[in-house]
Parts: C-alpha cells; structure tokens; sequence
C-alpha cells in the first residue's frame, strides 16, 4: 500500500485550489500512490487573518467540490482523502469542518466532521464550526482498516485510542497546523506518540504557508518516520507494509495489555 501526502498551501480562490489538489491527485497517480491526503479544510483558506467565514464558502457533499474530488479519484483509480467546509441548512453563520474519504471508484465512502475543536492558543474555532457528532468509526478497504482524525484531535489520544481497540491498520490526521512556539515540536511529537502507543501508521498531512507548519509525516507503529516534508508545497510517499503491524503487534501487544477497570 502506497501513500502519498499532498502538501501544500491553500487561498481564499477555492478554483485555484480545486485546480491544484486534481493536479496533486494526478502526480500521486502517476508516483503509484494508492491513496492521497490533502490538508485540512484544504477547499478554502477561512482564517481571521483572511475574513472568509466558513460558512460562506461551505458547501454540502454533493457540492461541486466533493464532486470534482470524486470524479479525479474514479479517473486516477486512487483513493482520496481531503479536507472541505461542509454546509449546514439551519446553521447559515457556521460550517462542519469535514474531511472526505472517496473510494478509487468515485464513491464517497466516508465523511468525518470534526468533533474536537481548536478552541486554544488564542484561536477559537467554534465561533465558526460546528462540532461533529460523529461516532470514531474505521472504514474497511481492501488495503485494511483507515481511520480519520483531523488536527487538533491528535491532542486527544483517546480518539486515536478508539481506532486502535477496532484495529485500524492505518490514521490519516489532514492538518492545518498554525505556526507558533513549540507548535512544530507538539506536531512531530504528537504523530509518532499516537503511532507508538497504538502499533499503526499515522499520516499526518499539513498545509503549508505563512499560517502553518508544514512537516507533514508518515510514521510507522514503532514511531520511525518514514517520509517527511519541510516547509515548502511538496508530495511525500511512502510504501506501508500493513504485514509489519502485526509483527509489531506481537511484540508490543500494548493494546491488548490495557486493564480498563483500573481507568476509571
């Protein structure tokens, strides 16, 4: 199974940035990748420092976004994951936060909205999300079982936890990971600690840009990274031996040594 980490930079022209995640999705294709991960709310760039809400530019799944998306993924025959603003019908001033997952057929075969919000470090996201009330669920695929989380969420080992107690093979975590003091250092070591202590592969994709740290990562279940980005829009790809989970598995069988009568 083969991964590829589109990352890049996203704008308040959500053309422009249709535009250049089919390009990536194309270069993926072509680099062999069986899936590709693109950032968080990647669709368009609804920052304060900006002034696009998302609500504005949200739109729901069968919106010409998520159609585009799907149409690449049945003409490139590869998975897709991407970060959108999804709409609310009775909620006109805010948005979910939501991250696609689009089968190599063109089917949406998942849609994730973000239940923990970034509610910190000055920032406060739930003035213009809406939090998801979505079960943590994994979705099987013929390559293993794939869960998402986005961003923040990785702050939070109990969602990751969650995956892990269904077996997940693999996490895609899309980021938009804001810039600041140690916020580099929190990201890196955020990613391969959900690694570790669950024996799976974390794929932490980032935008890049003024606003974020970059960094992208693919990490393996005993926390080695396998492929890295810097600062700069590039596509990262790694091979993931999914038969190294269970020879990890047997001899770090972390998870099956939990006592939950004691963690309460």
């Amino acid at each position: 199974m083969k991964v590829a980490i589109a990352q890049l930079t996203t704008s308040i022209n959500k053309t422009s940035n249709l535009e250049k995640a089919l390009q990536y999705i194309k270069k993926a294709k072509e680099k062999g990748a069986d899936f590709v991960v693109i950032p968080e709310f990647y669709m368009v760039l609804a920052t304060p420092k900006t002034g696009v809400l998302p609500a504005d530019a949200a739109e729901p799944l069968d919106g010409p976004f998520v159609s585009a998306l799907k149409e690449a993924a049945r003409d490139n025959e590869i998975y897709v994951v991407c970060g959108m603003y999804e709409s609310k019908n009775d909620d006109k001033g805010r948005a979910y936060n939501t991250t696609v997952l689009i089968d190599r057929s063109g089917q949406l075969l998942h849609s994730y909205r973000k239940t923990h919000l970034y509610d910190a470090f000055s920032y406060k996201e739930s003035d213009t999300i809406i939090p998801g009330e979505n079960q943590y669920r994994v979705v099987e695929t013929e390559f293993g079982k794939i869960g998402l989380m986005v961003c923040y969420e990785l702050r939070f080992p109990e969602i990751a936890r969650q995956f892990a107690l269904q077996e997940a093979d693999v996490l895609f975590v899309p980021a938009g990971w804001m810039a600041g003091p140690m916020k580099e250092d929190h990201w890196q070591t955020l990613i391969r600690a959900r690694a570790i202590e669950n024996t799976m592969f974390v794929c932490g994709a980032d935008l890049v840009g003024p606003e974020f740290t970059g960094r992208s990562m693919i990490v393996d279940p005993m926390g080695v990274v396998l492929a890295s980005g810097g600062e700069e829009e590039t596509l990262i790809i790694a091979e993931i031996d999914l038969e190294r989970i269970q020879r990890v598995r047997e001899k770090l069988p972390s998870v099956k040594h939990r006592k939950p009568e004691f963690y309460k």
